[in-house]
């Protein structure tokens, strides 16, 4: 693969003017060309002499003679590529077997002016053309091939398309040029540059590069090319941290101020669409200044070479990328113009001016004064060792792809003709016929290459990825790593496949680890974006997702929400199933509890066996027995209630919970009530008869305790008649467990029996406290006092921090406000009296009673004087407290 071979070569070096070193010299009037006859002829425009500006024809007087000021060494070959195609089509049985093709190469001398004469006398068939006139008839014209400039073509393309006369341009990719309307015949076999501008942001975007600067030149291509890299850019995600317009004079100025702000910048990734000279001055100002690591991605393999070559080029950057349209391959010819001799085809009126100019030797008959200075051209010189290294190899496959792609439509239209009865004869047609079979010619070419146009006329191919490979020694060796597939309908899109995903087995073509360029870091799995207040979307911070967020791939704009069943993980990466929770009795915190609870009501069972065995002693009749007996059930039932805040919640236990503790802790606090009223009232009671009497009779105080209780009864009774309780799933308290609790149902009745009770509660504690100063013998309203100052004060610290607790905690804190404000009730009130029945037996006797009455009387004249008490001991205290009447008042 003669292509393959010069690869290696070509991108290593410095391609230079494509033209050789001048040396004018005078051409005869008639303008140069190489005629060939055929039953078909194909014309060829091509660059292989320049000639002089100043001796241009101005159409306004015949030429007097045209000064070359050199040749194109690559020029020619294209032309050349163009002659190998048509002998191969005339030799090909398959292709045209019985038509033989002509042509008639013309030089477009690399100007416009020579362009247009060329093209006009083409179509005239004239040397001195005159527009609309054909004065010699010969074989059909079908098409026109070329020419090299973007510049050139369009002239031409303008022309021609006056005639709808088919134009195939080998080498012109101006995107203008796709454009039907103004250029209705033209057509070429490459692609745009606004396609492969398209392709190298397909690059951009596979390599997931986030943040790039733009260099463009400052004329329409360099415009149109920036604006579609935007266009297809940013919604890929990718910002352009600037974009630099290059002038197409060179602007020092320009060119250092560009420099100092790519400087300054933080994308590592520069796309090129510059000229070969403005490139190379941008890179040679980068030199300068501290750049390193830099990524340069072009669509031109040819700025890849002109980069590569620059001395030191190696601090500023890292790795290149380049893009080369795949065009079909031209077998056999580096065999052809290696045999290629002057002698062989006299007809050409180019070959010995190029041969002059490759081998740098004179022909002898054009030599006045021979010397040994001068050497002569024998016409025996080989090519074979004189490939030039330029970077437009390319186009020599291209002109050979244009001629097979006239050759294949030309075909097409005969054999169309036939099938439908009209015998298209090919000495006999009209271009605008084969061009219409030519915009939709598709055939494989020798090679297998696979030929298309598109609705615009530009060839549909692939691109192939180079990449200059950085090695330890400094030096960039292109290798081919890829390629990007082509858009064969207007629907479909380019894609870039490289080698390492195709799994193609290739020495040497495994793409090297290329540097990140992006604004900011990529944000982990569990964060989020949030992005930077006035910097583009590309610049970011990264934040962790809140509790019950999550963030399962990278750069994630927002956390998503985890379902209600699960919760996020550590990591915030994923979701995780919650578990229900509530206070077991396995759990340690509540079989503690529950022990605890159990404890407190055998206490208080206990108590009230100790207080049923002794009950004819002092001290159990002056506490007033029966409400004793009551306030001891109570209380072992306002520790059991506790377990019913223990195990699952079910429909049961929550209508029992609350209703329960609230039912079973009025009586207790009412019972409570009643003893120290009865102590209060009693010591108001001066005569006999006294009306306040009947307070003190015996079923006062279980009224008092029974009406209280009632009243709380009914305001349960509504509650569960209302909105009762119910069993509820808690998704909020706990993040990784769903609470199963008890939802109260209505708040406003629960706050009712809540606020019930503690209005209960303060009333008792205030009674009780006003009360604490009277005699302690015939009662315990000291520890009545101290006993509901520990309830109100468990329930009054409970509110603050059960609002501040969440899930199971709050049933926890429950439960242990139940159990401290019982065990400060059956402490205060009844441990005492115990310990006075079962340890000193002595002070539960009559003697001790009555020596306790005169203490009691000697304080009685003190309290007289100071007026706090009655003048006397009421009589009901004397007769209960000898034990002469077993009256429950006490």
């Amino acid at each position: 693969m003669w292509l393959c071979a010069l690869l290696p070569v070509l991108f290593g070096c410095l391609s230079g003017s494509a033209f050789s070193v001048p040396r004018a010299w005078l051409l005869p009037s008639q303008r140069p060309r190489f005629d060939c006859p055929g039953d078909v002829i194909v014309g060829g425009s091509f660059s292989i002499f320049r000639f002089s500006n100043g001796n241009l024809s101005d159409f306004t007087a015949p030429p007097s003679g045209l000064v070359a000021l050199g040749v194109s060494n690559w020029g020619y070959r294209v032309a050349q590529s163009f002659i190998f195609a048509i002998e191969e089509i005339n030799r090909s049985a398959y292709l045209l077997p019985n038509v033989t093709l002509g042509f008639s190469i013309r030089n477009s001398g690399d100007s416009v002016h020579g362009a247009l004469h060329e093209t006009m006398s083409f179509l005239t068939r004239q040397e001195e053309p005159i527009p609309n006139y054909t004065c010699q008839h010969g074989s059909p014209q079908a098409a026109l091939v070329g020419d090299t400039r973007s510049s050139l073509s369009v002239s031409m393309a303008r022309l021609l398309g006056l005639y709808k006369f088919p134009q195939v341009s080998y080498s012109s990719s101006l995107p203008i040029l796709s454009d039907k309307i103004q250029f209705p015949s033209f057509l070429r076999t490459l692609t745009s540059d606004l396609t492969s501008s398209l392709a190298v942001t397909l690059l951009i975007i596979h390599f997931q590069w986030s943040w790039v600067i733009i260099l463009a030149h400052d004329d329409e291509y360099g415009q149109q090319a920036s604006s579609l890299a935007t266009q297809e850019l940013s919604p890929a995600g990718v910002c352009i941290e600037f974009t630099f317009h290059v002038p197409s004079h060179e602007s020092m100025g320009k060119i250092k101020e560009i420099v100092q702000k790519m400087q300054k910048s933080t994308a590592r990734v520069v796309l090129v669409f510059l000229s070969n000279a403005n490139f190379q001055l941008i890179l040679y100002g980068l030199l300068d200044v501290p750049v390193s690591g830099q990524v340069w991605v072009s669509k031109d393999t040819l700025h890849m070479a002109l980069a590569l070559t620059i001395p030191g080029i190696s601090q500023v950057l890292h790795s290149t990328f380049g893009l080369l349209y795949h065009s079909s391959r031209a077998i056999g010819f580096p065999e052809f113009l290696a045999n290629l001799q002057p002698s062989q085809i006299p007809e050409d009126m180019f070959i010995k001016k190029f041969w002059e100019f490759t081998f740098d030797c004179t022909w002898p008959h054009q030599s006045s004064t021979m010397t040994d200075a001068i050497q002569l051209c024998s016409g025996n010189e080989s090519l074979k060792n004189k490939q030039y290294p330029f970077a437009e190899v390319s186009k020599i496959d291209a002109a050979y792809t244009a001629v097979y792609s006239i050759a294949h439509a030309l075909q097409d239209m005969i054999t169309h003709g036939h099938q439908h009865g009209k015998v298209t004869d090919s000495q006999d047609f009209q271009p605008w016929q084969l061009l219409h079979t030519l915009r939709k010619v598709h055939f494989k070419t020798p090679d297998g290459s696979d030929i298309m146009f598109d609705a615009n006329g530009d060839l549909v191919t692939k691109f192939d990825i180079f990449q200059g490979q950085k090695t330890p020694e400094g030096v960039f060796p292109l290798v081919h790593v890829g390629m990007i597939e082509p858009q064969v309908s207007p629907g479909s899109k380019m894609m870039v496949c490289l080698m390492e995903d195709l799994h193609v087995s290739c020495p040497n073509a495994e793409i090297t680890l290329v540097p990140t360029s992006v604004c900011s870091e990529s944000c982990l799995p569990g964060f989020s974006q949030v992005p930077r207040l006035g910097a583009p979307h590309c610049c970011f911070d990264c934040r962790p997702c809140p509790e019950g967020q999550f963030a399962d791939q990278r750069d994630m704009k927002s956390c998503l929400l985890c379902p209600k069943e699960q919760y996020s993980s550590h990591m915030r990466d994923r979701c995780l199933p919650r578990t229900e929770t509530f206070l077991a009795f396995e759990e340690p915190l509540g079989f503690m509890l529950a022990l605890v609870a159990l404890f407190l009501a055998g206490l208080a069972v206990l108590v009230l066996g100790v207080f049923l065995k002794h009950r004819d002693s002092p001290v159990v009749r002056a506490n007033n027995r029966s409400l004793s007996y009551l306030l001891l059930l109570s209380l072992c039932l306002c520790a059991l209630c506790a377990l019913l805040f223990l195990g699952r919640p079910s429909v049961l236990t929550c209508l029992l919970r609350q209703t329960t503790f609230a039912v079973v802790f009025t009586v207790a606090v009412s019972s409570v009530l009643a003893k120290t009223l009865t102590v209060v009232l009693a010591f108001r009671v001066t005569r006999p008869g006294d009306r306040i009497r009947v307070c003190l009779s015996p079923g006062a105080s279980t009224s008092l305790v029974l009406i209280v209780s009632f009243m709380q009864v009914v305001l349960c009774g509504v509650w569960l008649a209302t909105s009762p309780p119910f069993p509820d799933r808690d998704m909020v308290s706990e993040p990784q467990h769903i609470v199963i609790q008890c939802q109260e149902g209505s708040g406003t009745i629960f706050f009712c029996v809540l606020g019930y009770l503690g209005l209960l509660a303060v009333g008792t504690f205030s009674v009780a406290f006003l009360a604490r100063g009277l005699p302690d013998v015939f009662n315990e309203t000291k520890f009545l006092t101290f006993s509901m100052l520990l309830f109100c004060s468990v329930w009054t610290a409970f509110l603050p921090l059960y609002h501040s607790v969440w899930g199971k905690s709050t049933v926890a804190v429950e439960i242990f406000s139940i159990l401290a404000s019982t065990a400060g009730l059956l402490g205060g009130i009844f441990i005492p009296k115990c310990y006075i029945i079962l340890l000193k037996p002595g002070g539960n006797t009559a003697a001790w009673l009555r020596q306790g009455h005169r203490a009691q009387q000697e304080r009685q004249s003190e309290m007289l004087q100071r007026r706090c008490v009655p003048r006397s001991l009421p009589q009901t205290f004397m007769t209960y407290s000898s034990g002469k009447s077993p009256g429950p008042l006490l």
